[in-house]
C-alpha cells in the first residue's frame, strides 16, 4: 500500500518540532520508522547527529548534553526499550531531563512475532522505570504530542518518552 501524503506530514513536520524545541543533539538507533527524520536530521547543519551501537548509550549521551548545556532527543524503537532501564538511573539520580521519541513496533498489524513482546511491554517498562509516557495513534497529533511531551521533559527535568503508534507509522509488510 502506499503512504498516503497527508496522513504522513508528520514524517517531515517532526523536524521541525525538534529544532522549536531548541534541540541540538538528536542520537538514534537506526530505524525505518524513523528514516525519513534521521536524514533530515542529518541533513541539518546546526544538529549534531549521531548513530548509537544501543539503545543504553543514547540516556547517557542526551544527560552528556544536558550536562554540557544542550538538548537532545533519542530515536528508537520499541525493540530497544528494554536495554534503556538501567540506564534511566542516570538521568534520575543527575536530576537531567531525558527525552526520547520511540516508533512502536508489535501491536498494530505486525508481522514479526519476534516484535511482539517488546512492542507490548515497551509501555508498561517505561512507566515502571519511571518515564511519564504520551502514547500517539493519530498522525495529526505527533507534532503536537513531541512538542509537549519535550517541554515537559526538559522544563521539568524528567524522563519522557513519545510512543508512535503503528497505527501511524503502518505495519511493516514483508513478502
Amino acid at each position: 500500500m502506499a503512504a498516503q501524503p497527508a496522513r504522513d506530514a508528520w514524517r517531515d513536520d517532526l523536524h521541525g518540532t525538534l529544532r522549536s524545541l531548541d534541540i541540538r543533539q538528536v542520537v538514534y538507533v537506526p530505524d525505518a520508522g524513523h528514516a525519513r527524520l534521521i536524514d533530515r536530521c542529518l541533513a541539518d547543519p546546526e544538529l549534531s547527529t549521531g548513530a548509537l551501537t544501543n539503545e543504553f548509550e543514547g540516556v547517557g549521551m542526551c544527560v552528556g548534553a544536558w550536562l554540557g548545556g544542550q538538548r537532545a532527543v533519542m530515536l528508537m524503537q520499541s525493540s530497544g526499550v528494554g536495554n534503556v532501564v538501567n540506564a534511566l538511573g542516570l538521568a534520575q539520580s543527575c536530576g537531567c531531563p531525558f527525552f526520547t521519541v520511540v516508533t512502536m513496533r508489535g501491536e498494530w498489524g505486525e508481522f514479526n512475532p519476534w516484535q511482539i513482546p517488546p512492542g507490548q511491554s515497551a509501555p508498561r517498562v517505561l512507566e515502571a522505570a519511571g518515564v511519564v509516557v504520551h502514547r500517539v495513534t493519530d498522525p495529526a497529533l505527533v507534532c503536537d504530542t513531541v512538542a509537549a511531551a519535550g517541554r515537559l521533559a526538559f522544563q521539568s527535568y524528567i524522563p519522557v518518552a513519545v510512543l508512535i503508534s503503528q497505527q501511524v507509522t503502518g505495519a511493516k509488510v514483508f513478502k
